[in-house]
């Protein structure tokens, strides 16, 4: 039986899931047949977690995981599982590629020559490009003749308004590709894809999508398509994150190198592993933790979440013209009560009013009845985005 791979690769993880291609007709009928995770990989402590399509636990007998787990043994684990199916052949598999830039606008079918040209872009997204890349080898040596698709988070926001992509800066930098280009693309495509069916006849021509997860951004969607994103250049702009800073005053990064001595690699280490929720609370980066934590410190982390989540939400109902829907997704969007709280209650001059009882019992839709913006909860799902995309590239190029 052909199955679509899908590949969701970051800096500790190794998430992937085996769709049937006979489903990959629509979103509706793309159902997983498993999914899984490796965790704890590059110096935490590795799991392996397995599911079947209808989220039970599933056994594996990969072996036991050494106390130390790299992505390219996790890999090759991952292909020796796959290999020990019976029934299975594999039709393509689906990247997630965080950073396409300005060329790679659609999902295509990876070369040497693209896989490096991707690789070029690394330096703007070091927590997950090197990463989503790096499986690309193994499964080429191992599959030569298996089309391997890139998905990229970049694509969905490709078409916004060219006056909201440029930074002010000198028109050569402009032309050389020193733009805005937005992230977590395939969250937001799925949401996109999926919200006529939770909506129904309600509104939805001004829709923001608040991504809210270890890495977090907002996406303003008007009739369907991204007009303007928190996230720019790199996938650090915008929201504070776990660990990432979110948006600074660049004078104070010019501060840190000039006045503090720092280097640009310190720098780099300070905002994308040593900030965000870890920095302000000095407990953690997992908002799970801080929501238990009596800390002072922890609350104050949260409330600043809150706080900038709001603001961001202002400066995207600007160029909407207002809010129709507000959706929260990821992690922290779909099982975070108080924060989703404390965030309706910040949007009041929206018109959101919230229903504090669905939102405890995390409803799909969290404002009231009576609520001129509405509030929802839609889980995201990238991997089954990949899936789709993948079958209908790979069905394109007649390579199936």
């Amino acid at each position: 039986m052909s199955h679509i791979l899908t590949l969701n690769s970051g800096s500790s993880s190794l998430k992937f899931a085996l769709y049937p291609l006979a489903g990959a007709g629509s979103l509706d009928t793309l159902t997983p047949r498993y999914r899984g995770t490796f965790s704890g990989l590059n110096g935490g402590t590795p799991k392996l977690t397995l599911k079947d399509g209808e989220g039970r636990p599933v056994a594996v007998d990969s072996g036991e995981l050494p106390a130390r787990l790299e992505l390219p043994g996790a890999t090759t684990r991952l292909l020796s599982w796959l290999d020990a199916i019976p029934d299975l052949t594999l039709a393509a598999v689906g990247h997630r590629v965080v950073h396409g830039g300005r060329a790679y606008h659609r999902p295509v079918v990876l070369t040497p020559e693209i896989t490096a040209a991707l690789r070029e872009f690394e330096p703007l997204a070091p927590l997950h490009q090197p990463f989503c890349l790096d499986p690309v080898a193994p499964l080429a040596e191992r599959y030569p003749k298996l089309p391997q698709v890139a998905c990229f988070d970049t694509a969905f926001h490709a078409d916004q308004p060219e006056v909201a992509r440029q930074f002010a800066l000198p028109r050569e930098m402009t032309e050389r590709g020193l733009i805005r280009y937005g992230f977590h693309g395939l969250s937001y495509d799925y949401i996109n894809q999926v919200l006529p069916t939770y909506l129904g006849d309600a509104p939805r021509e001004r829709v923001i999508v608040a991504h809210l997860g270890n890495g977090a951004s907002l996406c303003a969607i008007r009739h369907g398509t991204s007009v303007a994103s928190t996230m720019g250049f790199t996938a650090i702009e915008g929201m504070p994150m776990g660990t990432r800073s979110g948006s600074l005053d660049p004078g104070l990064v010019l501060h840190l190198i000039q006045q503090e001595g720092m280097s640009v690699k310190e720098v780099t280490e300070l905002l994308y592993k040593r900030s965000g929720l870890l920095g302000v609370s000095g407990i953690s980066g997992d908002m799970r933790e801080l929501l238990e934590s009596p800390a002072p410190e922890a609350r104050e982390a949260v409330a600043l979440y809150a706080y900038r989540a709001v603001r961001e939400i202002g400066s995207l109902a600007a160029p909407l013209g207002g809010l129709d829907q507000l959706v929260f997704t990821a992690g922290i969007g779909e099982h975070a009560a108080p924060v989703r709280e404390a965030i309706c209650r910040g949007c009041e001059w929206l018109g959101l009013t919230l229903d504090a009882a669905a939102n405890r019992r995390h409803a799909s839709r969290i404002s009231s009845a009576d609520s001129r913006t509405g509030a929802w909860v839609i889980p995201t799902d990238e991997e089954r985005m990949i899936a789709w995309y993948s079958a209908r590239r790979v069905d394109q190029v007649g390579l199936k």
